[in-house]
């Protein structure tokens, strides 16, 4: 999710993932799919859609029902990529999503195929979907276009008359989503989504999936196993949202997660003050920052960045500390030079939203509004908002206005799914003790869920997404999974089955390279150009 105890597995793992025998898709044909009527097994017509970055990408797409319900009435397209097996023995599709919800995933199945070692990756067709009605899948969400066109009201409010300028945007949104797509929005949510997944799988020829998913990706995977658990192979979940949380408790430790991340972005800073000059202390980095707030909050940076955009265009450096040379560099113009010119660039890279921004957000709201109970009385949400951001106030409010249209959705929600499982091959999860998108504990949670699961911890890690963005011991654990069902035999250290030492923080541009980062892609100069590509996919709220 582009946002957000402990059982013990004692013993050897019974790893019945790999013993299943490599299966190639064509026998599979005419599986049944989800309502177990015969499915249109190998007819799906892939054309080139080769890009630079992934040459051997194709594309397709599969129509599914609006309302599952309804299945003999309209239908929807669902738009799909893929990267062909080669080896002469297939191990069947390997679906990913970046997360989100609202992330379009044509893009990753060209990464995840480029990233994994070519021997494991040849054995799978690695398959991308843009789930219902995201990015190129029809008909596509777009509920208020320019909702988040700059300058907004600065997200924390000091009085009433501040506040109600926010609630009103909130539910200006939500009017808007009804009144443009009210016919779609009950058919927007996880479980249908899933549904569109076991679709893909028949359409494909499969009788089980492989799933390789990163944040949100994670819970719509775990979502997708309790409902067909007989259908699941392997699973690959990365960066894991707490299904105990889904989806207002998962936003509040959020707040205090991101702001963990932002005070070691702060001491980041301060350990580099040569280069920085924004002080050694980090607490008087972080004051600098706020001040810097303060300021653009009087007059924004090139009419553009007020504080609610400098929240945005910081918050990505909680995803990603990749990112977070670039944010630096910016922050010390700003502050040293008084030169506002880095900071409307650095918005414009990583906090302004544009049209496939507004698509993704108006699936975010549609998704988690739909998919689970909210707070229907806005008091709640002020108090609960006023208390995290005593504590927590980098992201607190900021975060509340992001989710409050679900405080006036025009549609019911519905109950949260319980995904506990006992009906699975071992499902490997990876996390990050510090990731501030999904909080570790969401990782402990699944991880007791979903029985017979191994859990991969990176020790001291931050980022948000973790496999295929440069740690080889995480990546070595992924590869012999997906190569051989094999998962690590059992509890390493506390809640972990095995650990991985994180990567180390970035190094600071040197002055060549700061001169040149702004407009250059974010996370390039801070991070492998590998994890910064990763990051890009994967995503953040910008």
């Amino acid at each position: 999710m582009k946002r957000r105890v402990i059982a013990v597995y004692g013993g050897a793992a019974v790893v019945l993932a790999g013993l299943i025998t490599a299966i190639p898709v064509a026998a599979n044909a005419g599986s049944a799919d989800a309502e177990g009527t015969s499915a249109a097994a190998g007819k799906l017509k892939w054309t080139d859609c080769a890009t630079e970055d992934y040459p051997d990408l194709q594309c397709s797409k599969v129509r599914v029902p609006l309302d599952y319900k309804k299945t003999d009435g309209k239908k929807i397209t669902i738009a799909l990529s893929r990267v062909q097996h080669t080896a002469s023995k297939s191990q069947g599709p390997l679906l990913v999503n970046p997360g989100g919800p609202g992330g379009s995933g044509l893009t990753l199945a060209g990464f995840v195929a480029k990233s994994l070692p070519k021997k494991v990756a040849s054995q799978y067709d690695v398959i991308g979907f843009d789930p219902r009605g995201v990015g190129k899948s029809e008909p596509a969400l777009d509920c208020q276009p320019g909702s988040f066109d700059p300058v907004r009201p600065d997200s924390v409010p000091r009085n009433a008359k501040d506040e109600k300028a926010n609630i009103d945007r909130a539910q200006d949104f939500a009017k808007a989503c009804g009144k443009k797509h009210g016919k779609l929005l009950r058919h927007i949510n996880t479980v249908n989504a899933v549904k569109d997944m076991d679709r893909i799988r028949a359409a494909v020829g499969s009788k089980k999936i492989n799933y390789f998913g990163y944040s949100y990706g994670t819970y719509l995977g775990a979502v997708y196993a309790k409902i067909f658990p007989d259908r699941v192979r392997r699973a690959v979940l990365d960066s894991i949202v707490d299904p105990d949380g889904v989806w207002y408790e998962d936003n509040i430790s959020q707040d205090y997660a991101f702001e963990g991340r932002q005070k070691a972005f702060t001491a980041w800073v301060a350990k580099h003050d040569a280069e920085y000059k924004l002080g050694k202390d980090p607490e008087a980095v972080e004051k600098a920052w706020y001040k810097m707030r303060a300021a653009l909050k009087k007059k924004p940076a090139g009419g553009t960045v007020g504080a609610s955009e400098l929240e945005d265009t910081f918050i990505p450096g909680g995803y990603f500390n990749g990112y977070w040379p670039d944010l630096a560099t910016a922050f010390a113009s700003f502050v040293n030079d008084k030169d506002t010119a880095p900071i409307v660039e650095a918005y414009k890279a990583m906090g302004s939203v544009d049209a496939e921004g507004d698509n993704g957000y108006s699936i975010y709201t549609s998704v988690q509004c739909r998919d689970a109970s909210w707070p229907r009385d806005w008091g709640t949400w002020h108090r609960d908002t006023e208390k995290v951001y005593e504590k927590a106030p980098f992201m607190a409010w900021n975060n509340a206005w992001y989710n409050a249209p679900c405080a006036f959705w025009p549609v019911k929600s519905q109950k949260a799914l319980d995904v506990s499982n006992k009906k699975l091959p071992p499902v490997l999860l990876f996390q990050a003790t510090d990731d501030a998108a999904t909080p570790y504990e969401g990782g402990i949670s699944m991880h007791r869920k979903l029985s017979g699961s191994r859990l991969v911890v990176e020790e001291g890690g931050g980022n948000h997404g973790i496999t295929l963005g440069g740690s080889e011991c995480l990546d070595k654990h992924l590869a012999d999974y997906l190569a051989t069902g094999k998962v690590p035999k059992g509890k390493s250290s506390g809640d972990a089955d095995a650990t991985c030492k994180a990567l180390p923080d970035p190094e600071p541009l040197s002055p060549e390279k700061a001169k040149a980062a702004v407009p250059a892609p974010y996370g390039s100069q801070g991070g492998s150009d590998k994890a910064g590509e990763l990051h890009r996919l994967v995503g953040n709220r910008g």
